[in-house]
């Protein structure tokens, strides 16, 4: 009989209960927010810098590991700030639902894509849209503070996403990808 691959969430053996249940902590006074995450998109054009600061797994930025998280079992939960005036490019997860809440902002554009159709909505504080899985999503904070966003993706290693392919972020390499 084939052993039981571990979860994430089952107990390390030889840990004791209180190391593990502190090791399910993440605790904001721990966290830095990670404006490199996606800075490759920045460095392109300014208006897309943003950061972000994870509390279980690594979400689909392409940082590849990141010790300072609650393991992820079946999903990834992150913040992401984005400033007055910036933006989340178009792209596309092919393999996972996203979610994004918006903790603070009051006029945060979500915009879809799929198809040859285009949708926007214009979202703020404490609302709430779920990405099916092969539509485009993009965010613009059309604020003058910025906005403070919770991400989840149902996975607990998701595929890096693309970009349409008219995008001038398709052509960019992502550092640390081969394929790209």
């Amino acid at each position: 009989m084939a052993s039981q691959q571990k979860k994430s969430w089952d107990q390390p053996e030889g840990s004791n209960f209180d190391d593990w249940m502190d090791s399910r902590v993440a605790r904001l006074a721990g966290r830095t927010y990670d404006w490199d995450a996606l800075k490759f998109q920045a460095d392109y054009d300014p208006k897309y810098r943003r950061a972000q600061m994870r509390y279980v797994g690594t979400g689909a930025t392409g940082v590849a590991s990141d010790t300072n998280t609650v393991p992820a079992g079946s999903f990834t939960f992150s913040t992401m700030v984005l400033p007055a005036h910036a933006e989340g490019p178009l792209h596309l997860h092919t393999d996972v639902e996203e979610v994004f809440f918006v903790l603070r902002g009051q006029k945060v554009k979500m915009i879809a894509e799929k198809d040859g159709q285009h949708w926007e909505a214009i979202v703020g504080e404490r609302d709430l849209i779920s990405w099916p899985p092969g539509v485009y999503r993009g965010v613009q904070n059309l604020g003058e503070e910025e906005a403070l966003m919770l991400v989840m993706l149902g996975s607990a290693t998701p595929e890096t996403p693309s970009y349409p392919p008219d995008s001038p972020l398709a052509k960019l390499k992502r550092p640390g990808r081969k394929d790209h």
